[in-house]
C-alpha cells in the first residue's frame, strides 16, 4: 500500500496535461509493436469519496479519445462465472487505458457484505487468485493500477448530508447504507486485507483538488514508466518424453459392422450426459493435422439441437486478437450458460503450433503453461468440465489422407501447401506435444490420447472417454 504523501507536489494544470497527452501518446506508440503494452486502472474506494470527479478530470486532463471509461454497479460473484469473465472484453489493447469502476474488487466486497457466503479464507483464496491474474495480465504487457479512493467516516456523513435525495439511488456501492457505521468500519476492514499490498495507492479523498491531482500524477507515473514484466519458467528447460503412443499410433482397424453398433448405441447416450449435465461443458481437441477432428466432432453433436453447443474454430489470431493478452480471444469465446463449447484448436496453440513455428518467444510459450492450467483451474473452480482431447496418427496415415483430400473434390478445401509444408516439423511437434502433456494434464483437467490410423476407432474412443470423464467429474 502506497499513499505518496511526502512525494507529492501539485503541478501546474496545463503542465500537467501536457505532460499526460506526451505519456498518452508514446503509450498509442506501441500499438502494433511486438510486446506493446496497454494500462488498466481499477478504482475503488469508499461512496463520495471522489472517484467519478478523479476520473472526470483526468479525462479532461487527457486526450478523451484515448481514455476508455467503463462504470458499472458491482455485482455478486457467480458460481458458474470466475471472478475475470466479466471483464475480459474490456481487458485494454496495446496503446488502450481502461478505467474500470466495476471491478473484481468492488464484487468481491459486494458479495462478502450482502451474501455472507465468503469467510475470511475465502476471501484471502480470492485476492490470491486476483493477483495470480493481474500478474498473468502484466506477464502479457497489460500494467495494472489499483487505486482506492479513502474517505473519513465524518467527512462521510456531512457529505450525505448535503448530497441531492434524488442523486441517493447513484451511491449505493456495495449495495451499503453508508449511514451505518459498523458497515463502513467492515469495509475498511476488508479492503485493508488487499490494499496493504505495496501495489496499491491510498487516495484521501476530502482534499478534492489534491485528489486529482495525486490521482492523474499516479496514472502519469504508470504511464511514463510502463515497466516489462514478463518471466520465463524457473530453472533450465527440460524436454519431457516422447510417449510411446504418439511414436506408434495403433495400426488395428475395427470393423465396420461393430463400429456402426458402437456409435448407434454411445451417440444418444453422449448427447444425454451433455445435456444433462448441469455444469459448463468444454470439449478441446487438439492433434496431428487430418487426425480426425472434424469427424469426431460431427459425432458428437449427431443427436444435438444445434442451440445446445457452439463450435469454435481457431486458426491463426486477428490483427486485434494479436494486440492484447494470449489468452484474450478464447475468454471470450467461454459460454457461462450451460452450454457446451467445443475447441477445433485452441489455446494450447500457445505450446504447440506458436512454439514449433516461432511465433512466440521462449520465455512467453514456457511461462504459458502455468498461465493455462491457472485458467482453466479457475473455470473447472466455478462448475466448468474441460476434456481434452489429443488425437495421433502415424505420418504414414497423414500422408494418406492429405492425399486422399486433394483428390477428393468436397475436401479439397481441408488441405493446403501449410499442412504439406508442416510435415517437415512433424519431430518438433511430438516434443512440443509431449511437453504439454507433462505440464497440464492435471488430475481434473487430463489429457486423453487417442492414437490410431483407424478414424472409427477413434471416434469410439472418444465418445466413451466423454461418458467416462462426466461421470467421474
Amino acid at each position: 500500500m502506497r499513499t505518496e504523501e511526502q512525494i507529492f507536489q501539485l503541478m501546474d494544470e496545463d503542465e500537467l496535461s501536457l505532460t499526460l497527452i506526451n505519456a498518452q501518446y508514446d503509450l498509442r506508440k506501441t500499438q502494433g509493436q511486438k510486446n506493446g503494452k496497454s494500462l488498466i486502472v481499477l478504482v475503488n474506494g469508499i461512496e463520495l469519496a471522489g472517484k467519478g470527479e478523479a476520473v472526470k478530470q483526468l479525462r479532461e486532463w487527457v486526450d478523451p479519445r484515448y481514455l476508455q471509461v467503463k462504470a458499472d454497479q458491482p455485482q455478486v460473484l457467480g458460481e458458474k462465472q470466475t471472478f475475470w469473465q466479466p471483464y475480459t472484453r474490456f481487458i485494454p489493447a496495446q496503446g488502450q487505458i481502461m478505467v474500470l469502476f466495476g471491478n473484481w474488487y468492488s464484487d468481491l466486497l459486494r458479495t462478502t457484505m450482502q451474501t455472507g457466503a465468503i469467510d475470511d479464507a475465502q476471501f484471502d483464496a480470492y485476492l490470491e487468485d486476483m493477483r495470480v491474474f493481474e500478474q498473468d495480465l502484466k506477464n502479457n504487457y497489460v500494467d495494472v493500477v489499483k487505486v482506492w479512493f479513502d474517505l473519513p467516516w465524518k467527512v462521510l456523513q456531512k457529505r450525505l448530508d448535503q448530497i441531492d435525495p434524488s442523486e441517493m439511488q447513484w451511491h449505493k456501492l456495495h449495495g451499503l447504507d453508508w449511514r451505518d457505521k459498523k458497515k463502513y468500519d467492515t469495509v475498511q476492514r476488508l479492503r485493508e486485507r488487499f490494499t496493504k499490498d505495496e501495489d496499491w495507492l491510498i487516495i484521501d479523498g476530502e482534499d478534492e483538488k489534491r485528489r486529482d491531482q495525486q490521482f492523474a500524477q499516479h496514472i502519469l507515473q504508470s504511464l511514463k514508466h510502463c515497466p516489462n514484466h514478463p518471466v520465463r519458467a524457473k530453472g533450465q528447460w527440460k524436454q519431457a518424453k516422447i510417449p510411446e503412443l504418439l511414436q506408434h499410433p495403433s495400426q488395428e482397424l475395427a470393423k465396420t459392422e461393430d463400429y456402426k453398433a458402437e456409435l448407434k448405441k454411445l451417440s444418444p447416450q453422449v448427447a444425454k450426459a451433455l445435456r444433462s449435465d448441469p455444469r459448463n461443458v468444454i470439449l478441446l481437441f487438439e492433434g496431428m493435422d487430418a487426425a480426425g477432428k472434424g469427424g469426431a466432432i460431427k459425432r458428437i453433436v449427431k443427436k444435438l439441437d444445434p442451440r445446445e453447443y457452439e463450435i469454435q474454430t481457431i486458426g491463426a489470431p486477428e490483427k486485434y486478437e494479436l494486440n492484447r493478452p494470449y489468452l484474450w480471444r478464447f475468454w471470450n469465446k467461454l459460454q457461462t450458460d450451460d452450454d457446451i463449447c467445443i475447441f477445433d484448436r485452441s489455446w494450447y496453440g500457445r505450446v504447440l503450433v506458436e512454439r514449433v513455428e516461432g511465433f512466440a518467444s521462449p520465455a512467453e510459450w514456457q511461462r504459458a503453461y502455468d498461465e493455462i492450467n491457472r485458467f482453466e483451474q479457475g473455470l473447472i473452480n466455478h462448475q466448468t468440465v474441460i476434456i481434452k482431447f489429443w488425437l495421433a496418427i502415424s505420418k504414414e496415415e497423414q500422408a494418406a489422407r492429405f492425399k486422399a483430400r486433394e483428390d477428393t473434390p468436397h475436401k479439397r478445401f481441408k488441405i493446403t501447401d501449410e499442412d504439406w509444408r508442416n510435415r517437415e516439423r512433424w519431430d518438433d511437434y511430438l516434443k512440443a506435444a509431449a511437453d504439454m502433456f507433462e505440464r497440464t494434464s492435471t488430475e481434473q483437467a487430463p489429457w486423453h490420447i487417442i492414437a490410431t490410423d483407424d478414424k472409427n476407432t477413434a471416434r469410439v474412443e472418444i465418445l466413451k472417454t466423454i461418458l467416462k470423464q462426466l461421470q467421474a467429474d
